[in-house]
């Protein structure tokens, strides 16, 4: 079980009470598709990946990065309990959409990029540190059923 500071705790809470979850979904995850092409993969059926131009204006892309963001509410109500939270979804991407688990890492370090961009020189070490923990124990539990 992860131990979190009240800190942490509000920073993380923080972040995300303030996210535009349509601006900030999408742009974590085309910057995922076009940094990391091989993650591409998995999106066959979205439509033209090209290059950074279709995918940045490719509207199942923005909907599916707002549906990956706004699956991120689903840890901060269960902070206590992230890898129960996401069992379920660990076992669908693990077992039907044959997601390799490394691609949460690349995913959640993109969202932290563009959030480190959105938020400046609020985006403190401490602000990092709690964001990256929290992104840590979440990629832990999606991988939890290739283990």
């Amino acid at each position: 079980m992860v131990e979190w500071t009240d800190q942490e705790r509000a920073i993380i809470n923080g972040i995300f009470s303030n996210l535009d979850y349509d601006d900030i979904g999408p742009k974590a995850l085309c910057r995922c598709l076009i940094v990391y092409p091989w993650t591409q993969r998995y999106f066959g059926a979205f439509g033209n990946l090209y290059n950074a131009e279709a995918i940045k204006s490719n509207p199942k892309i923005a909907a599916h990065g707002k549906t990956v963001l706004h699956g991120l509410d689903r840890a901060l109500k269960n902070m206590d309990n992230i890898k129960a939270t996401y069992a379920e979804l660990s076992v669908l991407h693990s077992e039907k959409l044959h997601v390799d688990p490394d691609n949460f890492k690349l995913l959640g370090d993109c969202l932290t990029i563009v959030v480190a961009a959105k938020m400046g020189s609020a985006f403190t070490p401490e602000t990092q540190a709690a964001l990256q923990k929290f992104l840590a124990v979440v990629v832990s539990a999606l991988g939890r059923q290739y283990h």
